[in-house]
């Protein structure tokens, strides 16, 4: 058999192998916890016109995995989070129980709105495979 082939049969053995330690190896993090902060100057940038965003337009979670949300005004002002005030210095906690989209109406945010969305337990197999493709895709 010539070196290429055998190099190339290598090759898909160790991608294979790896995509089945994917499906299998469990999810770990050091916390539940997905942080994101308002920082400083947040609402006198937006009321100059401004449009940064500071936060992403769509956060992922994933139930078991990171299922709590955490956001920190470091803003001067209080900024709106769905029906929560979050006041200056303030960290609001909000627990994901359901797997599901979610749409918060988000004054840090340029539009206005933001979408949570919430996957599924990542289980073993497939599921959990597909789950750290598409984590990898949106990185």
């Amino acid at each position: 058999m010539k070196a290429s082939i055998r190099y190339a049969i290598a090759v898909m053995l160790c991608l294979f192998v790896a995509a089945i330690f994917s499906a299998f190896f469990p999810v770990m993090y050091e916390s539940r916890e997905e942080i994101f902060e308002i920082p400083p100057g947040t609402w006198a940038q937006r009321m100059s016109g401004e449009q940064r965003n500071i936060l992403p337009d769509q956060i992922y979670l994933a139930l078991g995995v990171r299922d709590l949300l955490v956001l920190r005004n470091l803003d001067d002002v209080p900024q709106m989070f769905g029906p929560t005030l979050i006041m200056p210095g303030q960290t609001f906690s909000l627990p994901f129980e359901i797997a599901s989209e979610y749409d918060f109406a988000c004054t840090a945010h340029a539009s206005g709105q933001m979408k949570v969305i919430v996957y599924p337990e990542p289980l073993p197999g497939w599921p959990r495979l597909l789950w750290r493709v598409k984590k990898l895709l949106r990185n």
